[in-house]
Order: structure tokens, then C-alpha cells, then sequence
């Protein structure tokens, strides 16, 4: 379900790709099963090509990869997590509109 740059992310890479990153990094928690998870994937797919270079986009697969989504909390689905600094910075669960999401990705732009 990865696109347009979007990292496939996992338990394993997950420390690396996220908590050590210089940008700040937007991750989708998700399940192939969850409706909302797949209305909102488009939404994250042209947020990975709007914001290319500035954010990390990467997703989760919540069934494949447990140990993460339970570290952070992550009890719901979609869950979108923006990390900066290796520390969680802003929580969006469930589906919501483009327009929130942009907002808060913009307050941790540099």
C-alpha cells in the first residue's frame, strides 16, 4: 500500500527511520481490514508528494508489527502520529480531513 515515497515501516526499522530522522516524520497505523485506514490512505499518499523532502511519510501495518503501535499507545486505527526529536509531537486517531492534518504537520515544518 506504499507509495509515492512512503516508507513501509516495521518494528525493526522503526527506531532508525523515525526516531533518528532530521525531519520530522508523519506515521499511519493501519490494518488492510480498517475502512477509515483506507479512506484516509489517499489523504496521506498526496501529503507524502505535498510535503516530499520536508516530512518522512511512513506507515505501519498494525497486524504485522505490534510491538511499536503498543509502545506508543496506539489503541485505535487509523492512528497518525508526527514525531520531531525522536518524541511524539501530535496524535490524530480516526479518519479526518485533509485540512486538519496539514495543520498539524505545518507547526513542526522548520
Amino acid at each position: 500500500m506504499a507509495g509515492n515515497g512512503i516508507i513501509e515501516m516495521t518494528d525493526a526499522s522503526f527506531d532508525q527511520e523515525v526516531l533518528k530522522s532530521e525531519t520530522p516524520v508523519l506515521v499511519d497505523f493501519w490494518a488492510a481490514w480498517c475502512g477509515p485506514c483506507r479512506a484516509i490512505a489517499p489523504i496521506v499518499d498526496e501529503l507524502a508528494s505535498e510535503y516530499a523532502g520536508k516530512i518522512k511519510v511512513a506507515k505501519m501495518d498494525v497486524d504485522r508489527n505490534n510491538a511499536t503501535p503498543m509502545r506508543y499507545g496506539v489503541r485505535s486505527i487509523p492512528t497518525l502520529l508526527v514525531f520531531k526529536g525522536g518524541q511524539v509531537q501530535e496524535q490524530i486517531v480516526g479518519y479526518k480531513p485533509k485540512e486538519q492534518i496539514q495543520k498539524a504537520l505545518e507547526k513542526h515544518l522548520v
